[in-house]
């Protein structure tokens, strides 16, 4: 259990998210503790290679606009709340 890097979200389980991702050469990079929604929303809206070319700080994370509309609607669930997070249809078509 920790804190949310992303929404802030106290209480929650914590993944440990690769900024750069390891298959781009991240494995021994900075990290960052966000709980499993968070991690899983992100990974749901882009592929790695997004991630490593715009992605790869929590400033950037923080700044994107939608992982933004994402990140405030999770910050008002209850930590406990589990939801089912499903690719974007951008990420389908790939």
């Amino acid at each position: 259990m920790g804190t949310c890097e992303l929404c802030g979200r106290s209480e929650v389980e914590i993944t440990i998210h690769h900024l750069l991702p390891k298959e781009m050469g991240g494995t021994f990079g900075d990290t960052a503790n966000l709980c499993i929604p968070c991690h899983k929303q992100l990974h749901a809206l882009y592929t790695n290679e997004e991630i490593a070319a715009r992605l790869s700080t929590l400033k950037e994370l923080r700044e994107d606009n939608q992982l933004n509309r994402f990140v405030k609607w999770i910050r008002k669930q209850p930590p406990t709340k589990l939801m089912k997070i499903k690719k974007s249809n951008q990420r389908k078509r790939k």
